[in-house]
């Protein structure tokens, strides 16, 4: 059975920094974008980061950029976000993607182009 496992999540203090893990199980990831989403409480599930099948390309979200890195390992079986200088608003539940998509700006914008979901990482943010 196909499915994304996502790992990595906790308790962060702001301004400091935690990496979430994806792993994919019964499937490799090779022709398919990834992408992290986000969704807080009462708020959409939000694309952030996403990664091109080949890694060669990202895109980020504009509240994200700087501060957020994905990654995908060249056994594409895996792919990592690592998250630095975390602020308040991060806090959420994270979610992996993976798709067969050409365009890093609709796999970032679109969940409807999501073919397989994580089942999510809680990131709580608190000093």
């Amino acid at each position: 059975q196909k499915h994304l496992v996502d790992s990595g999540g906790g308790l962060v203090q702001p301004g400091g920094s935690l990496r979430l893990s994806c792993a994919a199980s019964g499937f490799k990831l090779t022709y398919h974008t990834l992408a992290w989403y986000r969704q807080a409480p009462g708020k959409e599930r939000e694309g952030v980061a996403c990664i091109s099948a080949d890694g060669r390309s990202t895109y980020y979200a504009d509240a994200v950029k700087g501060r957020f890195t994905i990654s995908r390992n060249s056994a594409q079986t895996s792919a990592n976000l690592q998250i630095t200088n975390v602020k308040p608003e991060d806090a959420a539940t994270y979610y992996c993607a993976a798709a067969v998509v050409g365009n890093l700006y609709h796999m970032c914008t679109m969940p409807g182009a999501v073919d397989y979901w994580g089942q999510g990482s809680q990131v709580t943010v608190s000093s």
